[in-house]
């Protein structure tokens, strides 16, 4: 089963709990409640990114397959922003990506774009030849 969808979202401050709610919807009867959890907390962190750093339209994706969630945001920036910013300690604002890396199995950007993603690696064995590590007559050290 793999599952895409996307949306494209306004540029305000209602563009997070929209993408919030879509990938419930999206995605609510295939992942389990903390699967989705997470999946929604990330996109909101990186939608928040994107309305306040990016610029033009915001589209979100997602790819929902027995591995793996895919999530990606995008929007028409020139790039993202490798700037340190000094900020005090107890900012409220300015933790986005900290809560992207500590959630997220893994998440990057596509160098010299403001598109963005992160993956959730999905619950439960890995099962068949594709998802095995060892290839078909390997045999494991003992």
């Amino acid at each position: 089963m793999t599952e895409r969808v996307s949306l494209e979202l306004p540029r305000n401050s209602s563009a997070p709990g929209r993408a919030r709610r879509w990938l419930a919807d999206s995605f609510r009867s295939e992942l389990d409640p903390e699967e989705l959890e997470r999946a929604t907390l990330i996109a909101s962190e990186l939608v928040t990114n994107a309305v306040v750093h990016g610029s033009g339209k915001i589209m979100l994706r997602g790819l929902l397959d027995e591995d793996r969630l895919l999530v990606e945001v995008i929007d028409e920036g020139q790039g993202f922003e490798r700037t340190l910013r000094q900020r005090n300690f107890d900012a409220v604002g300015g933790w986005g990506l900290a809560v992207v890396d500590a959630q997220a199995s893994r998440w990057g950007i596509h160098e010299g774009t403001t598109h963005v993603w992160f993956e959730l690696e999905r619950r439960g064995p890995r099962l068949g030849p594709s998802k095995n590590p060892l290839q078909a007559g390997d045999q494991a050290e003992e």
